[in-house]
């Protein structure tokens, strides 16, 4: 065993740091409440959610375009919105702590490009394919391609990283970001064969959206994402361990091994889910794990619950914006992630320039 005094003091939560997670458990749980109540009074009709309460405490039926907007089209668009950023923003945390680097993103995996190339094959090809087929799938046709496409190039991420039973962080980067630049090759190739119509599915999935959401891709995708991040939280302990060195965590009694995997499927599980139901969003991973590191610290224990958290709340914020900007239509939610993110990633990377060589 590893004593207490042998850990650098950057590593050791504080009473303080505990203290100030603990608080921000109850200031993000609250915020997050009322972002989504806010959220369900938001949308292009004229139906307010407090007069549906009233008229529901009075015991009065609501009318059936009430039923319909809030039942149907607020509601699984907030649940699936919530799911979306818990999602991303907790597999960033975990794979920010696996690489034990706070640039790291679930894309490094390869997640998002095999989600993407899934997407394009079923968005391109899908025009082929007989009708019975697309029958079958339905508008779910593209999901399925986005989420089977994550696991397919996690899979062969793994297992090209993995030797003799231990898996390699640093040789799943770089055989992440060829895998990437081939991926990219091959749906360019899709890209260029497509229509104008096809043009139009990929530019818009591409920039991501919560327009689409519904009950069954909230009951689809859900259980997944929620499995993965119950499980993704419990990791807390061995991530913290972890960034003291693979050589001090198996010291500790830190099963290495087993925890790289089970954080590596539990990132592709929920981004592939998260990335199937609502395209490509960025930024939600990479800024919202290290701004609560910055503002709590780095223990994992609260950083994976707070980024939940956080990222289940600035999703929805960012679709409210989306859906208010340029009214009666909305703007792709992506675009106000990268709005959002990008200045903030920017400063990240000065902030880091002082650490590494960049």
């Amino acid at each position: 065993m590893v004593a207490a005094s042998e850990i650098p003091a950057a590593n050791r939560p504080t009473r303080s740091r505990l203290e100030r997670a603990r608080q921000m458990h109850i200031v993000l749980a609250i915020f997050l409440v009322l972002v989504s109540l806010f959220s369900l009074t938001q949308g292009a009709t004229g139906v307010s959610l407090i007069d549906a309460l009233s008229k529901w405490q009075a015991g009065q039926e609501l009318t059936l375009m009430e039923r319909v907007v809030l039942w149907d089209i607020r509601l699984p668009r907030l649940v699936l919105g919530l799911l979306v950023g818990a999602a991303l923003a907790v597999s960033g945390a975990v794979m920010q702590g696996l690489f034990r680097n706070p640039l790291a993103d679930p894309g490094i995996v390869g997640v998002s490009s095999g989600a993407s190339f899934g997407a394009i094959s079923a968005i391109v090809i899908g025009a082929y394919l007989p009708s019975g087929v697309v029958t079958i799938f339905g508008q779910y046709l593209v999901p399925w391609a986005a989420f089977l496409g994550a696991w397919v190039s996690t899979i062969l991420l793994y297992r090209v990283s993995t030797r003799q039973g231990r898996t390699s962080v640093a040789t799943m980067l770089l055989a992440g970001i060829a895998l990437g630049s081939l991926v990219g090759a091959v749906s360019g190739i899709l890209v260029y064969r497509a229509d104008d119509a096809q043009l139009r599915d990929l530019t818009f999935w591409g920039m991501g959206s919560l327009a689409g959401a519904s009950w069954i891709k909230t009951l689809t995708a859900g259980p997944i994402i929620f499995v993965s991040i119950a499980v993704a939280v419990f990791l807390g302990r061995g991530l913290n361990a972890l960034a003291l060195g693979e050589a001090t965590a198996n010291h500790i009694g830190i099963p290495v091994q087993r925890l790289k995997n089970i954080a590596i499927l539990c990132v592709a599980a929920a981004t592939g889910a998260a990335v199937a139901v609502s395209g490509g969003i960025g930024f939600v991973g990479i800024v919202v794990p290290h701004v609560l590191r910055l503002a709590t610290g780095p223990d994992h224990r609260a950083l994976l619950i707070n980024s939940a958290l956080l990222g289940a709340s600035l999703l929805v914020l960012a679709d409210m914006i989306s859906r208010n900007i340029v009214p009666p239509g909305e703007l792709p939610i992506g675009i106000i992630t990268a709005l959002l993110g990008a200045p903030v990633f920017l400063w990240i990377l000065l902030r880091q320039r002082s650490v590494v060589d960049l």
